[in-house]
């Protein structure tokens, strides 16, 4: 659809331009040797009009050359219009590097033009002439290069923005089963005797973890591949999220009631904030009590998780952290129109809220 804009766009423009520079002089002269002269540089100044998006360098010399060749027959009077609009493009692609390798022989181009347009003797009229080309093309590449900027800008801004997310997932993915694992690890590593079947079954849940992990990582390449390569877990994740909580030491009592089904998109939020504060209290309350609530309050979606502290130390093991967790956390549910707040709890512990607006499934 844009390119067929573009087409009659351009289609439109090269018409106006030929018929009221050329055709119009060619009428005036009343001889058809100028008709036969002028046909060929008009023609080729319309397809480069028109073909200025798909070759744009080619189009702006190939205009304002047979803009030139156009004059010095005396069969045009184009003051560069055509050439301007074929360097606007140009510019767009190229912005700030075309300044010298285009604006240098589009201005030679104007010059040429203007000089032999005019009549000898005729001051008011090249400063006219000069005057029209040098707006024109001054124009058509300040309008390109501020649209090229804005589009490197924008295109800058979705490369951060998916990098963003993408670390965002990889933390997600990665932060969670790491660290059960390390849980895991460190309460084996602390008891004074383990038995082999404790052992064994300490590495098989380690085993598990990281294979789940493997496997959302995958997923995650996947779908940066293929924008559907396949759903994210959502409520029906949160079990899963719980009982590998459960098994790296933190007791957790979990219950989600949202009244029917809620769109895919909320429920990856809702499975995202849980994993993400199970995994915090993983680290930072080890041993602690959770509890994790999932709600619908009207039309809002009430998520709400929170835990009692690392036993036997008045509060949480440890406070430090990137915080990367956290934001990441708040950015989803903005994503989605809703909000994060979390901090810690007067009696001891910490706590995460979430609120997001309810959209039923589909």
């Amino acid at each position: 659809m844009r390119g067929t804009m573009r087409l009659l766009t351009d289609g439109g423009a090269a018409a106006g331009v030929v018929g009221v520079f050329w055709v119009w002089p060619m009428i005036g002269t009343g001889t058809w040797p100028s008709v036969a002269m002028a046909s060929v540089p008009a023609g080729v100044t319309a397809a480069a009009m028109v073909l200025r998006w798909r070759l744009p360098s080619a189009a702006t010399l190939t205009a304002g050359t047979a803009t030139v060749v156009g004059t010095v027959l005396g069969v045009c009077q184009d003051p560069m219009l055509a050439t301007a609009w074929c360097l606007y493009p140009l510019a767009v692609e190229r912005a700030r590097r075309t300044r010298v390798v285009v604006g240098v022989p589009a201005g030679l181009l104007a010059g040429l033009a203007v000089v032999t347009a005019v009549p000898e003797g005729d001051a008011a009229g090249l400063g006219r002439q000069a005057v029209f080309a040098v707006v024109a093309l001054s124009v058509a590449w300040l309008l390109g290069t501020v649209t090229g900027e804005q589009i490197a800008t924008a295109r800058e801004g979705e490369r951060m923005r998916v990098q963003l997310e993408v670390a965002r997932d990889v933390h997600d993915v990665v932060g969670h089963a790491l660290g059960v694992i390390i849980a895991q690890s460190g309460v084996v590593l602390s008891l004074p005797d383990v038995r082999e079947e404790e052992l064994r079954d300490t590495l098989s849940e380690v085993e598990t973890h990281a294979r789940r992990a493997l496997e959302d990582a995958q997923a995650l390449v996947r779908t940066l591949r293929a924008p559907d390569g396949g759903p994210w877990p959502g409520l029906d994740g949160v079990a899963e999220i719980v009982e590998a909580t459960r098994a790296a030491g933190v007791d957790v009592d979990a219950r989600v009631d949202v009244g029917g089904a809620i769109d895919d998109g909320s429920g990856v939020v809702v499975f995202r904030i849980v994993q993400e504060a199970l995994s915090n209290a993983v680290r930072h309350a080890p041993g602690a009590r959770c509890t994790v609530r999932v709600r619908r309050e009207g039309d809002v979606l009430v998520v709400r998780v929170r835990d009692g502290g690392a036993r036997g130390a008045g509060g949480r093991a440890s406070t430090a952290g990137s915080g990367t967790g956290l934001q990441g956390m708040r950015e989803r549910a903005r994503l989605v129109g809703g909000t994060v707040v979390w901090g810690a709890r007067p009696g001891g512990g910490f706590e995460v809220e979430a609120r997001l607006p309810v959209k039923s499934a589909p």
